[in-house]
């Protein structure tokens, strides 16, 4: 077998493959032989037919079949040979064949790039630290009871944070428009659900009574033929109940799994909840970073294979996600070019990460990561005993314990600096970053 390689690009490559007619014809006999044993041909008993009538009758096929084979099997052998690294399935150019002579074809394919993973003393990582005190626990109880505010039918004029039900029909211009009017609607004043000025309008109205508002609709509003103009509504107060907070007892926290220890019982599992959240948040966080350090010093080219098989993952999540009577490959590819560009190099330099540093996961982090994420969970045993059971399960759990263990060899290399500050500030999540 001759083999010839020439570089294209950086990351492409066009392979000349020449496969000696020796070869060839082996193949073809190997197959003609599987085929005389089973062949049914009228006048001859099976496994008798003459190899004369079995060449005349089946040669064509089984040659096309071996060249076929032969060029899966050869391109193999030969990017083993000359050491490449297939980034996705090469497009195969089969120059004209005839019998009697070598088979020769060109296969032209992206390899992965060869970098070494440099510049982690450049990276620049705030780690925070925080701690849950007394009040996050109090500001998280009240939290906890808001969630779960149940209303009375009140006898008095509807302030803020009440519940209204109302019934409403909107026009503009004198005309009813689409998805402006609605019956029996419950409506909490001061819950932005509305358009602006339309809840507003209505703080001080009681039951029964009618009211003509006239809000506006947002200059960037969904719908373009909605957007900016004044609208009239015509709304009926059916009823106005207060909100009820809930009293910190035993029905309440039964709700949330606790049935013992009374109010110190549920605020240690309530801390214990924030603790955790707490933790991974900060982890989060300082992942977020050490990625965007590693990207920013690692540029490397993406082998369009590996992009556009993400981006077609990326499609296929958003449809599953979204819904809706549309095909994945009908979103356009520009809606997650740059998301499965980051994706795929992050993947390729975490990888390299992990072979440079001879990275393998650690079993006792696997199973401490296993018992924190069954905690959350009322039989912690179960959970835990169920992820060691499912291989597929322990095996994302490893991938995700192994991207730490790169987080962590980074970190010992970069610039760490360690900020004080409150817990609301540490699980707030990060900002996104603003478009140039």
């Amino acid at each position: 077998m001759q083999v010839s390689v020439e570089s294209t690009s950086a990351l492409e490559r066009r392979m000349t493959v020449g496969v000696p007619v020796e070869r060839i014809e082996t193949e073809v006999n190997k197959r003609l032989q599987q085929t005389a044993r089973r062949a049914k041909v009228p006048g001859f008993r099976p496994g008798k037919v003459p190899m004369s009538v079995i060449r005349q009758r089946y040669e064509a096929s089984a040659r096309q079949e071996a060249l076929g084979d032969l060029i899966q099997e050869t391109f193999y052998e030969a990017v083993v040979e000359q050491k490449l690294n297939p980034a996705g399935a090469p497009a195969v150019e089969p120059k004209p064949f005839e019998k009697g002579k070598d088979l020769e074809y060109v296969a032209t394919f992206e390899v992965f790039p060869e970098f070494q993973v440099q510049g982690f003393e450049s990276i620049a990582i705030e780690r925070l630290q925080a701690e849950v005190g007394d009040a996050d626990v109090d500001n998280m109880l009240d939290i906890l009871r808001k969630q779960n505010t149940r209303f009375e039918v009140a006898e008095r004029a509807a302030e803020n944070g009440d519940q209204l039900n109302i019934d409403f029909v909107g026009k503009i211009e004198g005309e009813a428009f689409a998805g402006g009017s609605a019956k029996g609607t419950q409506l909490v004043l001061g819950s932005g659900r509305m358009i602006p000025g339309f809840e507003d309008a209505l703080v001080g109205a009681k039951a029964g009574e009618e009211r003509v508002i006239n809000p506006t609709f947002p200059e960037d509003y969904q719908n373009l033929d909605l957007a900016g103009k004044v609208a009239e509504f015509s709304v009926t107060v059916n009823s106005v109940s207060a909100p009820q907070l809930p009293e910190l007892n035993d029905e309440f926290f039964a709700q949330f799994g606790v049935k013992d220890g009374g109010l110190e019982g549920f605020r240690a599992e309530v801390r214990k909840n924030m603790e955790r959240e707490l933790r991974q948040a900060v982890k989060s966080k300082v992942k977020n970073q050490v990625m965007d350090g590693l990207l920013a010093a690692n540029p490397i080219e993406v082998p369009k294979a590996l992009l556009g098989n993400e981006v077609n993952r990326l499609r296929v999540q958003a449809v599953q996600q979204f819904g809706g009577n549309i095909k994945p490959e009908q979103l356009p590819a520009e809606l997650f070019e740059e998301q499965a560009k980051r994706r795929v190099v992050l993947g390729l330099i975490v990888a390299e990460v992990v072979k440079q540093f001879e990275l393998k996961p650690d079993e006792e982090r696997v199973r401490e990561l296993i018992q924190e994420m069954a905690s959350a969970y009322q039989e912690p045993e179960q959970v835990v005993a169920w992820y060691y059971k499912n291989d597929q399960q322990m095996n994302e759990v490893r991938s995700v314990v192994l991207e730490e263990q790169v987080v962590d060899t980074v970190l010992q290399k970069a610039n760490v600096t360690d900020k004080a500050v409150s817990y609301e500030e540490a699980v707030k999540p990060a900002e996104a970053p603003k478009a140039d």
